[in-house]
């Protein structure tokens, strides 16, 4: 594969970079309406990936958090066009290298020597390669290990990057006024943090020490000494990566056992600890050969206030869903409603919240969900599509909900959607063995 010798760093060299990609998508809407014109019945199939394709490799030049924001766009499986879940979804755990005068230099940097100089052996090319950073295998007195080393300048041009998006997130999410700032502000927060290596491993071996109770979910093993606030050093793991496993297993009793252990992971961490692991992707799990899954990467972490909490986990219940005065009040609390709404307002989100609501939540309020089931995902697709039509919302502020809303919604889909790729069924309550 093609290595990267250096990463645009600076705010112009970044949006110039963008501004490339601009131009090629815009050459391909040009190429497809001439053909329009021929053909009335042109699908946009070939436009979509055309466009996820330069929109794809503009954006792996640049990582980072440009990056980033493809790999959560990937994750909209109900969303986005198949073209780009499928191109975008490369982001999570296929791009192209730094090159290994560059991962030296990093080394040199950051530990104070060269790999050669602190492992008994280290691969200079990456086995995989993602967003924020890439993963070298290295060996030292005969353990293996997994070096993840951080792209040069990815910190510093978090601020920029979202600078350029934010433009385009407020016209298509349609957001007014200075609230709109507690999102960006939130998104920003936790992309910063994703780049402190000091801080992922400090919350890797807590989430790892809390979890452990939960059978059929393992951990690397983490080593501070060879790890700093661009680099992390951490067992080597063997396994096939989530979304591999999914389309290789034929069997049901795995894929069970394998959504159990994700269920509870997650279940465990959003009720007990209050803190979940935000991130939920397949390039984020691997399945190691005795069907067991193992969870190797800490760097988004949510943690969840009570006041948030205690709302949101309410309006799972169906009874409270269906007592409209207590699902108005919790509507205010959780920053959906706001007193300065009009009657109008109030009336269409209330309505449009219960029924997201009550869709989304059936998982939870079932005692055992089959997360194959094709009417609860069709039933999401026709809702998204629904409301993606929906004229009276673009008239509406969609400054709603708490800035918590953001990592969390985030959370649950993409824990759905694995589930989903797995068509495991699960025990809805399971967790509570391990409280």
């Amino acid at each position: 594969m093609k290595t990267i010798d250096n990463i645009p760093t600076s705010k112009l060299g970044r949006t110039a970079e963008l501004l490339k990609t601009g131009v090629k998508v815009g050459g391909n809407y040009i190429k497809y309406y001439s053909k329009k014109a021929v053909n009335s019945d042109l699908s946009k199939d070939q436009l979509n990936e055309d466009n996820a394709a330069d929109i794809y490799d503009g954006l792996k030049n640049l990582k980072g958090s440009a990056l980033k924001v493809a790999q959560m766009l990937s994750m909209e499986k109900n969303i986005l066009p198949s073209a780009y879940v499928e191109k975008f979804s490369l982001s999570q755990f296929s791009v192209p290298p730094l090159s290994p005068p560059l991962v030296r230099k990093t080394f040199k940097k950051y530990l104070g020597k060269y790999p050669e100089e602190l492992f008994d052996s280290f691969a200079t090319q990456s086995v995989n390669a993602a967003s924020i950073g890439q993963v070298h295998k290295a060996v030292k007195d005969g353990k293996n290990l997994a070096v993840k080393i951080q792209y040069p300048g990815v910190a510093n041009s978090i601020s920029s990057d979202l600078a350029m998006v934010k433009p385009i997130a407020v016209r298509m999410f349609n957001l007014k006024g200075k609230d709109s700032e507690k999102y960006f502000s939130e998104l920003e927060g936790k992309l910063l943090e994703e780049t402190d290596y000091i801080l992922e491993v400090k919350q890797s071996k807590e989430m790892t020490k809390s979890c452990a109770r939960i059978p059929n979910l393992r951990f690397p093993k983490y080593y501070e000494k060879l790890s700093s606030e661009r680099i992390i050093t951490m067992d080597w793991m063997d396994g096939l990566h989530l979304s591999e496993y999914t389309k290789e297993n034929v069997d049901q009793e795995n894929s069970n056992k394998i959504g159990q252990a994700l269920w509870d992971f997650y279940m465990y961490q959003m009720h007990v600890l209050k803190s979940v692991h935000a991130d939920p992707h397949p390039g984020n799990f691997l399945v190691d050969q005795d069907t067991n899954l193992i969870a190797i990467d800490f760097g988004c972490i949510k943690h969840i206030p009570l006041e948030f909490y205690t709302p949101y986990f309410e309006l799972a219940e169906k009874k409270n869903l269906d007592d409209q005065s207590f699902f108005a009040q919790k509507m205010f609390q959780l920053e959906i409603l706001r007193k300065d709404d009009s009657p109008e307002e109030q009336k269409f989100f209330s309505e449009l919240f219960h029924e997201m609501l009550s869709l989304f939540t059936k998982p939870l309020n079932a005692k055992v969900f089959d997360f194959a089931d094709k009417e609860f995902w069709d039933s999401i697709t026709a809702l998204s599509e629904k409301y993606s039509k929906d004229t009276e919302l673009r008239k509406m502020n969609g400054n709603r909900g708490s800035k918590h809303f953001l990592y969390i919604n985030r959370t649950f889909f993409g824990l759905y959607n694995l589930l989903h790729d797995l068509k495991a069924k699960v025990v809805v309550r399971n967790f509570e063995k391990y409280l």
